[in-house]
């Protein structure tokens, strides 16, 4: 007995529509960190403070990123992924409209320590849900879906720049952003074709990784910090170093966040035919000559090419070594991304320091440094492959 044409349709209907959720939820998350992060010139602003203080509010995230285990462990060990997913992004819509409307430093303070939990939660509860299907189709996913997320960083960036440039308040902006984003969230989970089983998650606050894996480790910890502090202060650097306009200011993140989206969705195929190794290392280097050209542009324009630059080149140490890690196992794989949070929760600090003491360029240089550094690592790591 053949089966009914409309069922078939119904059918082949449904799974391309399950097949869009889990890019949508991808693309979501980089959207709304994307906002975020291009707004920062604008918010640093509005509440008047130093580098040392927006250093201190940067490592509130991070911070918060480091104690979400506790509660995305007990989210997902008791509901599964799809409701951590429309719980933790629903939260994290929420924080993102009190970041805006955060009148003083202590409340921004809160505010981005809590968008760390959030955020943090809601990438724990994706990456389960995308890895579970990568095991059940047997079809490698995670690259393509990480890509998504950066090109949803990039339109976040982008659309922040252009909020500045029509002078429209962070707190307006995000407030504008949260009601769509939310229906997008509920429906994404509603389509998302996964059981509601509760799910096995690492607790453990920190797995330091040991051997070689440590090699591994410490180039998450390097990208963490190079990668995020890009993120959160090359718009402050052209806004304070070449005076900058508000719509021009985020667009270094955009130049950054474009050229990593490229670069990613070609990286497995570079990948199959140089290795991993020579991928890491020579971009680690053309990233770092990328923030040194940045730093000695004469003008904001020759400075985003620079930053452009730095995100080809930096755009394939996160999904080369975080693979070279799941290759060995979920414990190395949660030892190299305990690290890495670590690096996110040490960069703002580290980076506010400088600019504080010896200037923007300086910190920008600083980016550089690490960059050279990874490349130095990467040439010694033996599961770079």
């Amino acid at each position: 007995m053949q089966t009914p044409v409309s069922t078939q349709r119904f059918s082949l209907t449904q799974v391309q529509v399950q097949s869009f959720a889990l890019p949508l939820l991808f693309a979501l998350f980089g959207l709304i960190m994307g906002s975020w992060a291009g707004r920062i010139p604008a918010l640093a602003a509005g509440v008047h403070v130093s580098h040392a203080a927006l250093s201190m509010v940067l490592l509130c995230g991070g911070l918060g990123a480091v104690v979400s285990y506790p509660i995305s462990s007990w989210l997902m060990g008791n509901y599964g992924a799809r409701k951590t997913l429309l719980v933790s992004g629903l939260a994290l819509l929420a924080d993102l409209v009190s970041i805006g409307m955060a009148p003083t430093v202590p409340r921004l303070m809160l505010a981005v320590l809590m968008l760390g939990i959030t955020a943090s939660t809601f990438d724990v509860a994706v990456n389960s849900a995308a890895t579970r299907r990568e095991k059940q189709t047997g079809k490698s996913e995670l690259s393509r879906l990480h890509g998504l997320g950066c090109a949803g960083g990039l339109a976040g960036a982008t659309l922040g720049s252009l909020m500045a440039s029509l002078h429209i308040a962070p707190a307006t902006h995000f407030v504008m952003l949260a009601g769509p984003l939310a229906l997008v969230l509920w429906g994404a989970c509603q389509m998302l074709d996964i059981d509601d089983a509760a799910e096995h998650v690492e607790k453990k606050k920190f797995a330091l990784p040991r051997g070689p894996l440590a090699l591994l480790g410490a180039i998450g910890f390097l990208g963490s910090m190079a990668e995020g502090s890009i993120a959160d202060w090359s718009g402050v650097f052209l806004r304070e170093h070449f005076h900058a306009t508000d719509g021009l200011a985020p667009l270094a993140l955009s130049s950054f966040s474009v050229m990593m989206l490229a670069s990613r969705m070609f990286g497995d195929r570079l990948k199959a035919r140089y290795g991993a190794k020579p991928l890491v290392s020579g971009g680690a280097m053309l990233g770092a000559a990328g923030l040194f050209f940045a730093v000695l542009s004469p003008n904001a324009f020759c400075a985003l090419f620079g930053f452009a630059v730095a995100g080809l080149g930096l755009s394939l140490v996160f999904p080369f070594v975080f693979s070279a890690a799941g290759a060995q196992g979920p414990m190395a794989l949660a030892g190299v991304a305990s690290m890495a949070y670590t690096g996110s929760l040490m960069g703002p600090p580290a980076i506010g320091a400088i600019a504080q003491g010896l200037g923007m360029q300086a910190a920008i240089a600083w980016i550089g440094a690490l960059a050279l550094a990874i490349a130095w690592v990467a040439n010694r790591a033996r599961l770079l492959k």
